[in-house]
């Protein structure tokens, strides 16, 4: 009798299990679509688009609470041990990326009212899709991961992290050259300047999601801190204290 509780058991949380991940999946998928849609509203200067990604953001809003509603509840239910509970615990904290990714999108589409349609330099919107297509691909490639159960490929996610922070600070030292020139371009340069940091910020929740699924899968997180190449802090503050 005890054996077959067991088994019972098991197959309960097997299929808890499932059930979180494909909501995970769904809410990748989202996150990902915020992230597009609002880059495609920005650059587009479609304001209108900018407020449905704004709206957009419930949504995900409210599948991160579905899952953590469901994570408990099979805590509680199946009291998972060991392995198991480190895959609920990393499972509740890949949800609450994904969810800040989705407010980071949501950010960028309030900007694009902000902007009020003004034109933006067209080489300075490509390092903004160039960024976003970083931020995409280890985004996936960090969702890839945990679906995979891969610590190898978590690591490589963690490790690119670097290429969208140099590109942020390529871009943020283009834009301030803008504005140093022409004051005229103020305005739109900070707007901008806001949405290259949103981005620049999701690349670092998909290295959260990679960091969670390595720990899932390893069991203890890295031993050495994550490598950053944002060096646009100190430019920040030169620019605040001339002006």
């Amino acid at each position: 009798m005890a054996i077959a509780i067991t088994d019972h058991t098991t197959k309960a949380f097997d299929a808890d299990l499932l059930e979180l991940t494909r909501m995970i999946a769904e809410m990748g998928g989202l996150a990902e679509r915020q992230l597009i849609e609002a880059v495609d509203a920005l650059v587009k200067g479609d304001r209108a688009h900018g407020e449905r990604v704004v709206l957009a953001d419930s949504l995900l809003d409210a599948r991160q609470r579905d899952v953590e509603l469901k994570a408990i509840a099979t805590i509680a239910t199946r009291q998972p041990m060991a392995i198991d509970l480190r895959e609920i615990v990393g499972i509740l904290r890949i949800a609450n990326e994904l969810e800040r990714i989705g407010d980071l999108a949501k950010n960028i589409g309030k900007r694009v009212d902000g902007l009020n349609g003004e034109l933006m330099p067209r080489k300075a919107l490509r390092g903004v899709a160039h960024m976003t297509e970083l931020a995409l691909h280890l985004l996936r490639d960090a969702l890839d991961s945990f679906a995979e159960k891969d610590g190898t490929k978590a690591i490589d996610v963690r490790n690119r992290d670097e290429e969208i922070d140099a590109m942020y600070t390529s871009l943020f030292r283009e834009l301030l050259t803008y504005m140093m020139e022409d004051p005229g371009t103020v305005a739109f340069g900070i707007h901008l300047l806001f949405c290259a940091k949103n981005i620049e910020r999701m690349g670092d929740h998909a290295t959260n999601i990679a960091e969670a699924v390595y720990y899932m899968v390893e069991g203890h997180a890295f031993a050495n801190e994550r490598p950053k190449a944002d060096a646009t802090s100190g430019m920040t503050i030169a620019f605040n204290t001339s002006h």
